[in-house]
């Protein structure tokens, strides 16, 4: 059974920074394609991924509202996908996601129906 555990949020002030784990079990990440998305208060979660990463080609996407400020990488031995987010700002806020889906390559971008497994999210908070 293919399940997700995300971890990592909290609250931080503007410009801080926080580490998102995403760690999966029943299936290794090499098969499979991992997305974050968010949810922001009083909105719908985003269709898009905001970063996302394929083990098995190495591909990665990120998109503009977090490039530059969010790494997306993996630990294939701890199975485990993290999301670091730096230089935080208050817009961030929102319930973090993390899905799994059969493999695909992740560099042009992420669609939420491309994944078949979500975690349970992780609420992230920026203060201004």
């Amino acid at each position: 059974e293919v399940q997700l555990q995300a971890s990592g949020g909290g609250l931080v002030q503007a410009g801080g920074s926080l580490r998102l784990s995403c760690a999966a079990s029943g299936f290794t990440l090499d098969d499979y394609s991992i997305g974050w998305f968010r949810q922001a208060p009083g909105k719908e979660r985003e269709d898009l991924a905001i970063s996302c990463i394929s083990s098995g080609d190495g591909s990665t996407y990120y998109a503009d509202s977090v490039k530059g400020r969010f790494t997306i990488s993996d630990d294939k031995a701890k199975n485990t996908v993290y999301l670091q987010m730096n230089s935080l700002k208050p817009e961030d806020t929102a319930a973090y996601y993390c899905a799994a889906g059969p493999y695909f390559s992740s560099g042009y971008g992420c669609h939420a129906r491309r994944y078949s497994s979500w975690g349970q999210g992780t609420l992230v908070t920026v203060s201004s």
